[in-house]
C-alpha cells in the first residue's frame, strides 16, 4: 500500500484508483458540445482567433494561452476587462492570463462554482469543467440582451432573470433585515458546544 501511496502522491502517470478518476472525469467531455462553443468563439471573437484541430487535445491547445479566452470577455464587456492580451511561450504568462479571464468571467456573472481551475485547461485535468464555464458563460451573455452577444441565442438556455441586481444597497439592506427577522438572527450564536468542527486532532484520535 505504501509504494501505491508514494506512486499516487508523486506527479507521474496515473495508476489505479486516480486512473479510474480521470477516466470518468474525460467521459464528460462532450465532442459535441465542443463544436458549438468553437462556433460561438470564433462568432464572437471574430475569425482572427482561428479554430482549434478537433478533439480534446485541439480545443485545450487552442484555448491554452489564455488569449482566445480573454477575447472572448472582452467582446462581452463594455470595459474591456483584460486591458493587455498577448500571446507567450511562457507558462506562468499563460497561466496568468487564464487567470485573467476567470476572474473576469466571476465579474461577469458566472458563479464560483461553474469556473474551472487553470490546471483543469493548463494540464488538461478537467476540460468538461472548461466547458462548463464556457456555456454558463454563454447562458449569462444571451440572457443580459446588451447587444454583445454574438452567435445563435440558441445554442444557449438562457438562465432565470435575477432581479437582485436591480436593487439599490437600502432596498438590499431592507431584504436582510425582513429575513433576520423572519428566521431569528443567529448573530452572537457561537458553536461552544459543538466538538469536532475546525478540531481535526479530536477526529484524528484513536
Amino acid at each position: 500500500m505504501a509504494a501505491q501511496g508514494a506512486t499516487m502522491a508523486n506527479k507521474g502517470p496515473s495508476y489505479g484508483l486516480s486512473r479510474q478518476v480521470q477516466d470518468k472525469i474525460e467521459q464528460k467531455y462532450d465532442p459535441e458540445l465542443e463544436l458549438r462553443l468553437v462556433e460561438w468563439l470564433v462568432a464572437q471573437c471574430g475569425s482572427a482567433v482561428g479554430r482549434p484541430d478537433a478533439g480534446k487535445l485541439g480545443f485545450q491547445a487552442w484555448l491554452k494561452d489564455g488569449c482566445v479566452l480573454c477575447e472572448l470577455i472582452n467582446s462581452l464587456s463594455k470595459e474591456k476587462p483584460v486591458k493587455k492580451i498577448q500571446s507567450s511561450s511562457m507558462a506562468f504568462k499563460q497561466m496568468e492570463q487564464v487567470s485573467q479571464f476567470l476572474n473576469a468571467a466571476e465579474q461577469y456573472g458566472v458563479a464560483k462554482t461553474d469556473i474551472f481551475q487553470t490546471v483543469d485547461l493548463w494540464e488538461g485535468k478537467d476540460l468538461a469543467a472548461v466547458q462548463r464555464t464556457l456555456m454558463a458563460l454563454g447562458s449569462i451573455a444571451v440572457t443580459k440582451e446588451d447587444g454583445a452577444f454574438r452567435g445563435d441565442p440558441n445554442w444557449f438556455f438562457k438562465k432565470a432573470q435575477e432581479n437582485r441586481r436591480d436593487f439599490s444597497d437600502d432596498q438590499m439592506k431592507e431584504g436582510k433585515n425582513v429575513i433576520g427577522l423572519q428566521m431569528g438572527s443567529n448573530r452572537g450564536a457561537s458553536q461552544a458546544g459543538m466538538t469536532g468542527y475546525g478540531r481535526p486532532r479530536q477526529i484524528m484520535n484513536p
